[in-house]
């Protein structure tokens, strides 16, 4: 597995004549997975070499000689600045090629936003980056469209405000049938300020991919500006509003769910799993000694223990009564796993049944069990740990308001008295609000 790459101090002419001479080049990280390392040589002078990390495996090339005050004629030297640039780019086309591209594919001209994204989408593969396929959609459907034959030196911060305030303006889109001419969108009613701070959410997101993908391109020095970074995203957008059930709609929803699909709203409601998380439990993953479950691999890539309640695991034992250690605990009724999306109609329906409108998505059942804990006082690490969140700050912006009176408690008990209030005989006359002089009169 390829090593951490230190730092070595390259970038100056005089800190390159302090190192020593050795074959391994001094190196120094460009970004994940990129680096540009100086090899000194005895002859004098040194030489800039690139390194990449395609598939687990390094590879190296050289980019040309180091400007250390040795002349040559017929020899271009190069700074460290322009060396840099050199092995961003050369980096990208080994990409290219561990992608099946060629190199003609990324120099051609003119440079346009469609194919910066593709050079940023091949960097991110080969590197390893999360959500790979969420990026590829999100650029799909919301960028290549508008933008995808725009020269990325004819981009304007103008034209790119238009772009972010037309995505946000646009009704949310609906799941498509395949092959589809255009997508099917919900009404957007302009009078739902919170459906409005979801859009302009929705658009910062995209907006943060483009400009990824942009910015690699100046690293790469296909674009001399960035006017870009005078377009900012909405302010305030991601300030949570979140929905959860009341115990009088939960029971509501159970009651309206089929068999299978009761099980796995019960297992979310109980623990605040999520959906993926729930699908793929085995027997083996529930402890009925200590009444926990074990989720191997949650999404922030770490194991975590869920501790149940008694109604929990009363309703787990049930559930894995007379199932192999290695079996799932929720199936179709046919005896199927559940599938990426196979909650979805059922939901629908059972909400439709219950009339919850509107319909909740699954992820709120998770949001349910997060917020009736913050009701009850529950400490803010006690709830993120539950759910598998890696600190607290998540948590809290999404809960802490629903829990004041364990704030309110806890500032009485820790604060304690100053001692400094003078003595009075003055006792404070209640308050009658909306009272007024001339009323009392």
């Amino acid at each position: 597995m390829p090593r951490q790459t230190t730092d070595q101090p390259i970038t100056t002419r005089n800190a390159r004549k302090q190192l020593a001479i050795r074959a391994e080049p001094y190196w120094r990280g460009l970004e994940a997975g990129v680096a540009i390392g100086y090899r000194k040589s005895a002859a004098g002078g040194g030489t800039w070499i690139g390194r990449v990390v395609v598939d687990g495996r390094y590879r190296e090339g050289s980019l040309g000689r180091a400007d250390d005050g040795i002349e040559e004629e017929g020899v271009t030297f190069l700074d460290y600045s322009t060396a840099m640039r050199q092995a961003r780019k050369w980096a990208t086309d080994q990409f290219h090629k561990a992608a099946g591209k060629t190199s003609a594919d990324s120099s051609r001209s003119p440079y346009t936003i469609a194919d910066a994204l593709n050079d940023y989408l091949a960097a991110y593969a080969a590197r390893g980056g999360k959500g790979l396929a969420q990026t590829k959609t999100t650029v799909n459907a919301h960028i290549l469209p508008s933008l995808g034959g725009v020269r990325v030196d004819r981009l304007t911060r103008q034209r790119l405000s238009a772009w972010r305030d037309a995505l946000a303006s646009e009704a949310p889109r609906l799941r498509s049938a395949k092959g589809a001419n255009e997508p099917r969108r919900r009404a957007l009613d302009p009078n739902d300020a919170d459906a409005s701070r979801r859009r302009r959410a929705s658009a910062n997101r995209v907006l943060s991919t483009l400009k990824a993908a942009l910015n690699h391109a100046y690293a790469e020095g296909r674009v001399s500006s960035k006017p870009w970074e005078g377009v900012k995203p909405f302010k305030q957008a991601d300030e949570p509003k979140v929905r959860f059930l009341t115990d009088v709609e939960i029971v509501r929803l159970a009651n309206a769910c089929g068999a299978e699909l009761r099980a796995i709203v019960t297992a979310a409601l109980l623990t605040g799993m999520r959906y993926g998380e729930i699908i793929r439990m085995r027997v083996a993953d529930f402890g009925p000694e200590a009444g926990t479950i074990t989720v191997p691999v949650s999404k922030s890539g770490q194991a975590r223990h869920i501790y149940l309640t008694d109604e929990g695991k009363e309703f787990f034992a049930q559930s894995v009564a007379g199932k192999a250690a290695d079996a799932y605990v929720f199936t179709r009724d046919s005896g199927t796993p559940w599938g990426k999306s196979h909650q979805h109609r059922p939901l629908q329906e059972a909400c439709s049944a219950a009339k919850i409108s509107p319909a909740i998505s699954y992820h709120i059942l998770r949001h349910t069990y997060a917020s009736r804990l913050a009701m009850r006082s529950t400490p803010m690490p006690v709830i993120a740990a539950q759910l598998g969140h890696k600190g607290t700050r998540m948590t809290e912006r999404h809960y802490a308001h629903l829990g004041p009176s364990y704030v309110g408690d806890m500032v009485r008990k820790q604060f304690g008295e100053l001692g400094i209030l003078s003595d009075t005989n003055v006792t404070p006359m209640p308050t009658v609000r909306g009272s007024t002089r001339r009323n009392a009169a």
